[in-house]
């Protein structure tokens, strides 16, 4: 080792290149609550590895984003209909 060592010339950062980003996607940083936070792990965690809690938050946003997601409307009368027809 020597004594000392000229820095000089020496830039700060990453020694090595960073991985590109995947094409399509953006970094970002969000605050979620615990509960909606812990119930994406529990389904990946379900998944057995086959998929991440951040693509299954991804799928969510996309499907309501696209108006695919189950309108709370028809949820409400769908689940009115089953427990009249069960209370008969």
């Amino acid at each position: 080792m020597k004594k000392q060592y000229d820095f000089s010339q020496g830039k700060r950062g990453r020694i090595a290149a960073s991985e590109p980003e995947a094409r399509g996607k953006t970094r970002i940083t969000i605050r979620i609550d615990e509960d909606v936070l812990d119930f994406f792990l529990k389904e990946a965690e379900a998944s057995g590895g086959a998929v991440g809690y951040q693509t299954l938050m991804n799928e969510a946003l996309r499907r309501h984003a696209e108006n695919k997601a189950p309108k709370l409307e028809d949820t409400l009368r769908r689940i009115l209909r089953e427990e009249i027809r069960a209370a008969s």
